[in-house]
């Protein structure tokens, strides 16, 4: 007579499935997970005695069909992913994925938009209230949000990049409203819960994407309106880590004006690319000085750390605004001469 197999329940299957893939992918999948995620997978791995090889092959199957399922959502959205699968997998097989995936599925709300020129949708939305235009930048992938934001009037520019800082949670019902004017599909799929989008760093997203008047001109609107804002936002614009993506002209140029205590701080808690941008911008003998002053400085506070690294950025954000040197903005689009 044969054993029965004992069912295995989802938990139990990503346990079998992330011993399977070896502990440096693992690694990388546990990244990903939360707190309480993290936790009830652990305790399923350590709980783990022994898995048949039949087990496991119906596991990557499981997962892998999953993948499938989830690949053809994205591209067409449920009914083409039921039509996809029920061709490769037959009818039964097929419904039998879609259902265990739909009752966790979330549409991102304006999913319809995402996949829209931005001159369409700006066309689409430009006469509508500043708060639903923020509402539908905030949601949008910030170098869309950026174009379309960029080809506001400038008096709008200000007042939809305030509401986009300032936005919160947004209940479920206004945000069917909007895509209920903007678009009567996927309105069921929307998810039942409160969604967050907006914030300042959403909005900070969006400005390191647009050209530099249209940045310049919310700012300087901004700092008049809400001055305790627009310098939150000023701090997250440039961070001392994007120094490596400046040319080393304008690296040496910073550094004449950065304090040498500063500079030393900063890099003590630096990556070691941001490191060597700043070595290899100054002489032989300035790097070997600023070498022996880190190694000898000991323990130091992280936020005196994080203190001097801004003071840094508030040198180079001066010397961007006097024209002494240029930030590439615009998504790597902008030119430069």
């Amino acid at each position: 007579m044969m054993a029965t197999r004992k069912a295995v329940n989802g938990r139990q299957k990503a346990a079998h499935l992330l011993i399977s893939l070896g502990p440096e992918k693992s690694a990388k999948i546990f990244k990903h997970l939360k707190e309480d995620e993290l936790e009830q997978i652990t305790l399923e791995i350590a709980n783990v005695r022994k898995t048949t090889s039949e087990q496991l092959d119906e596991i990557m199957r499981d997962f892998y069909e999953l993948c499938l399922a989830n690949r053809y959502i994205q591209q067409g959205g449920i009914s083409y992913a039921q039509e996809v699968l029920e061709k490769a997998l037959g009818h039964e097989k097929a419904m039998s994925i879609i259902s265990r995936i739909s009752s966790s599925l979330q549409v991102r709300p304006f999913d319809f938009v995402h996949k829209t020129e931005p001159t369409q949708v700006l066309s689409f939305i430009q006469g509508e209230h500043p708060q639903t235009i923020a509402l539908i930048l905030a949601y949008l992938d910030s170098a869309k949000s950026a174009i379309i934001l960029s080809a506001l009037p400038p008096d709008r520019q200000v007042d939809v990049a305030k509401r986009i800082a300032l936005m919160n949670n947004t209940s479920p019902e206004v945000i069917k409203e909007v895509e209920r004017v903007l678009e009567r599909k996927l309105s069921s799929v929307v998810p039942q819960e409160v969604s967050s989008a907006g914030g300042v760093k959403s909005v900070v997203n969006i400005l390191n994407r647009v050209d530099r008047g249209t940045e310049k001109t919310i700012l300087e609107a901004l700092e008049i309106q809400d001055p305790e804002l627009a310098e939150e936002i000023k701090k997250l614009m440039f961070v001392f880590e994007d120094l490596v993506t400046l040319d080393d002209r304008s690296v040496q140029r910073i550094l004449r004006d950065v304090e040498n205590q500063d500079l030393v701080l900063a890099l003590k808690g630096a990556s070691q690319e941001v490191a060597n941008k700043i070595f290899n911008n100054m002489s032989k003998r300035a790097s070997d000085m600023l070498r022996e002053d880190i190694q000898f400085l000991g323990p130091v506070r992280l936020r005196d750390v994080e203190e001097s690294q801004q003071r840094i950025v508030n040198v180079i954000r001066r010397l961007e605004d006097s024209g002494e040197i240029v930030i590439a903005r615009g998504g790597g689009d902008e030119i430069i001469v």
